[in-house]
């Protein structure tokens, strides 16, 4: 299986920083999609499998800020702010609202890379970074990232490790549709080995597993022609 590359999107709408910024990452092996405001950033996130945003505050029309929670509310994709406002107050509030990480303007290409590399580590490492337990249809599943439980109407789920991460995928990006190989890479990055139609043996197993009729999922769905996607109504925490 090919390898693709992680795709990043840059919200700035100053062209030459976005420009540069844009040159660098691809340099570096990552696919940069970029935007201008937050209507046209929001359009992208929705369409394609973001593995991290660097996002300006100061934007035309919809602010950094409300971008940021808007994304917060559907996904935990990881967020490093980029901004001219340096005041500690300015850093708090970006990091109380779901960014991971802060850079103020002007900075080295080489330590805003640093703090890419950085996050998407953590990132990798903690696929459930903000949510160490989810449930969904009032309780009707359980996932406990800690202690890698799954439960079903309160009963427990017996799940494979590779079933398990890729629930857990799922889970991170809700509503984004995966396409096979975006899932496999979302799940287990450079150590899967087989072939990406493998994926479809274990979808059908983890619906057997926690779907009332797997036959008509409520929580992994089928996208004809493109792949899978979590369905799943969050509860509220």
């Amino acid at each position: 299986m090919k390898q693709q590359s992680k795709k990043i999107l840059v919200v700035e709408d100053e062209v030459k920083i976005s420009e540069v910024v844009s040159s660098l990452l691809e340099s570096k092996g990552f696919t940069v999609f970029c935007a201008d405001d937050g209507k046209r950033a929001l359009e992208i996130f929705k369409r394609e499998q973001i593995s991290l945003i660097l996002l300006d505050l100061m934007l035309p029309g919809m602010s950094g800020e409300d971008i940021c929670k808007t994304i917060r509310k559907i996904s935990k994709v990881p967020i490093i702010m980029l901004t001219a406002k340096s005041e500690e107050r300015n850093m708090i509030e970006g990091l109380n609202i779901g960014a991971d990480d802060y850079i103020t303007k002007p900075f080295s290409l080489k330590a805003l890379y640093a703090r890419v590399e950085a996050v998407l580590r953590r990132s990798n490492a903690d696929l459930a970074s903000i949510y160490q337990k989810n449930s969904f249809h009032q309780g009707d599943l359980e996932i406990d990232m800690e202690s890698y439980l799954v439960k079903k109407k309160g009963e427990d789920v017996k799940l494979t490790p590779i079933e398990f991460r890729i629930l857990v995928a799922f889970v991170k990006y809700p509503n984004k549709v995966f396409t096979r190989d975006e899932l496999i890479m979302a799940a287990f990055g450079d150590e899967f080995e087989g072939y990406d139609r493998a994926v479809d043996s274990h979808i059908k197993n983890i619906r057997q597993k926690i779907e009332d009729d797997p036959k008509n999922p409520g929580y992994i769905a089928t996208v004809h022609g493109i792949g899978y996607k979590f369905i799943g109504e969050a509860d509220a925490s």
